[in-house]
């Protein structure tokens, strides 16, 4: 794909998954105490429906996209970059490849949500363009708050 992003195949899903999984514990594992669904998470079938994207290098898998296509909305299931990798544009790009993706199908609005207490990362979404639209308990650990964003694409 373009900018160095590809549709991930079934070939990639180890790699895909150690990737996500060493992203994930690094972020929230230090922040809040635990590593999420998207880190823990075996992307096989998520591959298998053609919404995982991947960066990389010569070293191999860099950063992936996750998506989750919806009537008129996509939503980021989940955008990771390795951690040798963070702070190198990687994310803006994977975030940049989710707006033209969904402007290629029609799609006006992209979605995505975070822990509330990951502040960083909310900062970067918003930085790209997602504005918060609401807070809301998280749906299986008591005392967590997620963060719901959108970015309207024009």
């Amino acid at each position: 794909m373009s900018n160095g992003i590809r549709l991930a195949s079934l070939a990639d899903a180890v790699a895909v998954q150690n990737v996500s999984l060493a992203a994930y514990t690094t972020a929230y594992a230090e922040a809040v105490g635990y590593v999420p669904k998207p880190g823990q998470e075996d992307y096989r079938h998520r591959i298998m429906r053609g919404d995982v994207f991947v960066t990389e290098d010569t070293s191999g898998i860099t950063g992936l996209l996750a998506l989750e296509r919806h009537a008129d909305w996509l939503l980021i299931y989940s955008v990771a970059v390795a951690p040798v990798h963070q702070n190198t544009g990687i994310g803006k790009s994977l975030l940049s490849f989710a707006g033209r993706f969904a402007r290629k199908r029609g799609i006006a609005e992209i979605r995505l949500f975070a822990n509330k207490r990951m502040v960083r990362t909310i900062s970067l979404y918003e930085r790209c363009g997602f504005v918060i639209t609401r807070e809301r308990p998280h749906p299986s650990r008591a005392g967590e708050i997620l963060v719901d964003m959108r970015k309207v694409l024009k």
